[in-house]
């Protein structure tokens, strides 16, 4: 029999050895020509019964199996929904033939085995890995829309329980090869792959007939069944949860949830026809497109680094210079020693250098003179122009002559600071988002005059951290923060507007915001955002222009000025923070902004999350035509971890197309009648849109 992504092969002593091998492709996938080997695969196997021991499952590839494929889903319809389920079902009834022939089915795991591939390592009966902590078995299925709809839901369930099962299929929580010793997923481990083929055929010299645990007599859910009153009780809340969390914006979790509780009360085979049913469904949708169009193709683009300067080679500072020992400062100073990269952390209160980090890798200090060595040094310090102008000088006397200086500043613009620099070329933006161990995003600001090689030093750097790095041109804000004024001054404007505090805060959260603009707005402090529109004003008049505030910058500046409500480090912003107790919406706003509502709140909440959602898409669109973003992978990721734009939409920019641009467009034209130029669109940006959609 003939296949075309696998290789089989029976040896005289009865092993039948299937090789996964996709040509031309670095790892295997769940494409149509393999769906149809493997319905050929459970034919070849039968007609081999009687002269097979054994089968083992294994890859020609670095990896084990990557797991559907992801183009393809892409391109799917809602009209494609029926034949997606027929196209699963017929995948499945192949695994089900392989694992129920009454042969010992064995994986070989020499590396990644992820969603569809983990999936495919579970029609064995037993699996073997190779122990090394890097490499990751899974279903990541929900962080891209998905569900694991190939037995990975039924299986994992029967495997581990409904509730201990739960982290792994609704969270998309990955294990390596030792937790999935401890987790009874894999039965043995091997220090080389010698090693694991000697451990797979004792075992299927050991095992000659086998079924799957829930296909014996007498088998019985770990944990208990859904009628024992500890999973019961854990069940009942767990719909609240998930909604409390999800907003129900996230179909697949939802779909997970009921095909485990759903499966659990039926027989193997019905609870894999449920799953079918609904990865059918979810497959099809439009935020499954959006959440694969950034988290598997836009990620794996910055991860590849399309946006980094070609024919440079890969660097990694030696030591790293940290100037200021705040809140960012010490953050900087803590990723980088996690990371095992030497640091010296300069503050001129050496007892606040001190106390900010004690780790062995970090070298507080409050002499400049320490720097010396530093071939990267990194300004954290007030944004404030002439401080940012004096460190910068200080440091760069004394610092590798050959390295790079960045600062990290979040809206002075790169190419103005650099101007305090002997060496521009080497001047670079490095904003790091708060808090800074935790944020994934770092976005790299390309001043005037930066070349090539530190942006791609900087590049380098960022991916040694462990984060993500997006790259963009100089300007007011840059991305990140220019996109994320428009959300909170947008919030800030509704209040002035008479719109309730609670309905706006609400509405944010139920279009899939992290925190309701107020509330952000409090914690990064009003006053902090009346300081940057003060020295906007400056710059602009500087420049010979005058700045129009905005509503919601006339609203800010009314809360510090007129009502001493600074933010939340204060205790009064549009919140109040009382000593006991949770936080609440100043009785104030009610007072002096609030109006009746003429409108059905219901109706309201949705314009409410419509204007929330567009303006920051708006700003992203301009941001892109501008060439402030060059690429619409850096504007989508850097949108969802750098300002929390939800993840349901794929970033701000897969959120216009998947609205359609002929409808983005004409509802922004209604936007802007109703509620301002924040929602104009110039007949250039809309060019810049056509061009990307395509």
């Amino acid at each position: 029999m003939t296949f075309s992504t696998l290789r089989y092969a029976l040896s005289p002593e009865g092993i039948a050895t299937v090789t996964f091998d996709e040509p031309g492709s670095p790892v295997n996938t769940m494409k149509p020509e393999w769906q149809a080997d493997m319905l050929a695969l459970a034919d070849q196997l039968q007609a081999d019964q009687a002269a097979l021991k054994g089968v083992l499952l294994t890859s020609a590839k670095t990896t084990f199996f990557a797991g559907a494929d992801l183009k393809g889903v892409l391109k799917l319809q809602a009209s494609d929904a029926a034949a997606g389920f027929v196209g699963i079902e017929a995948v499945k009834k192949a695994f089900r033939r392989i694992e129920t022939m009454g042969k010992p089915v064995v994986a070989l795991l020499q590396g990644a085995a992820l969603g569809g591939g983990w999936e495919v390592a579970l029609i064995a009966h037993a699996r073997f890995a190779l122990d090394q902590p890097k490499i990751l078995f899974g279903l990541p299925e929900v962080t891209l829309g998905l569900i694991p709809g190939a037995t990975g839901i039924t299986k994992m369930t029967r495997l581990l329980g409904l509730m201990a099962a739960q982290p792994y299929l609704m969270e998309g929580k990955l294990f390596n090869p030792s937790e999935a010793l401890s987790l009874g997923l894999v039965d043995g481990l091997a220090s080389s792959p010698e090693q694991l083929m000697d451990l797979a055929l004792v075992y299927i010299h050991d095992n000659p007939q086998l079924q799957q645990p829930w296909d014996r007599k007498g088998y019985k859910m770990p944990g208990g069944s859904v009628n024992s009153p500890a999973v019961a009780n854990g069940l009942a809340v767990a719909p609240a949860m998930l909604f409390n969390k999800a907003q129900g914006l996230y179909p697949a979790a939802q779909a997970i949830l009921e095909s485990m509780v759903e499966g659990a009360q039926v027989d193997y085979d019905t609870a894999t026809r449920i799953e079918s049913r609904k990865l059918a469904k979810v497959m099809v949708s439009q935020t499954t497109k959006n959440m694969i169009t950034a988290f598997f193709f836009n990620l794996n683009a910055i991860k590849a680094g399309q946006s980094r300067p070609r024919g440079f080679a890969p660097w990694k500072p030696t030591k790293v210079g940290i100037l200021g020992a705040g809140m960012m400062g010490a953050g900087i100073a803590l990723v980088n020693a996690k990371k095992s990269i030497p640091c010296v952390l300069l503050d001129v209160d050496l007892k606040k250098a001190q106390q900010a980090q004690a780790l062995p890798l970090i070298h507080a200090t409050d002499k400049v003179s320490d720097l010396h060595d530093c071939d990267l040094v990194i300004e954290a310090v007030f944004e404030n122009r002439s401080l940012k102008a004096q460190v910068t000088q200080e440091a760069e006397a004394v610092m590798n002559a050959a390295g790079v200086f960045a600062t990290n500043t979040s809206t002075l613009p790169i190419s103005g600071l650099a101007q305090a620099s002997v060496r521009p070329t080497k001047f670079v933006g490095l904003h790091f988002f708060s808090p800074v161990d935790k944020m994934r995003l770092v976005e790299i600001i390309k001043g005037a005059q930066t070349d090539d090689e530190t942006l791609a030093r900087a590049y380098d750097y960022v991916l040694a951290l462990g984060k993500t790095p997006i790259v963009v041109n100089d300007g007011r804000g840059f991305f990140t923060s220019r996109v994320f004024g428009t959300y909170v001054m947008e919030g800030a404007a509704m209040l002035g507007e008479g719109i309730p505090a609670a309905l706006i805060e609400h509405a944010a959260l139920a279009a899939g915001m992290p925190v309701g603009p107020l509330a952000v707005m409090d914690e990064t402090s009003l006053s902090l955002s009346v300081h940057v529109m003060e020295q906007t004003r400056a710059d602009f008049a500087a420049e010979g222009k005058t700045h129009v505030s905005t509503a919601g910058e006339m609203m800010v500046e009314r809360m510090v000025h007129e009502f001493k409500r600074s933010g939340r480090a204060a205790g009064a912003g549009f919140y109040d923070y009382p000593s006991s107790g949770p936080k609440r919406l100043w009785s104030g706003l009610k007072q002096h902004f609030e109006k009746p509502l003429t409108d059905n709140p219901q109706a309201l909440q949705r314009r409410i999350k419509q204007r929330l959602l567009y303006r920051q898409a708006v700003e992203t669109a301009r941001c892109l035509q501008e060439n402030v973003l060059t690429s619409a992978h850096d504007a989508n990721i850097g949108s969802i971890f750098g300002i929390g734009f939800p993840a349901w939409t794929g970033g701000a920019l897969q959120f216009v197309f998947s609205e359609g641009l002929d409808n983005f467009v004409n509802n922004c034209r209604q936007l802007d009648k109703q509620h301002g130029k924040g929602f104009a669109l110039s007949p250039e940006v809309i060019d810049c849109l056509q061009k990307h959609a395509t």
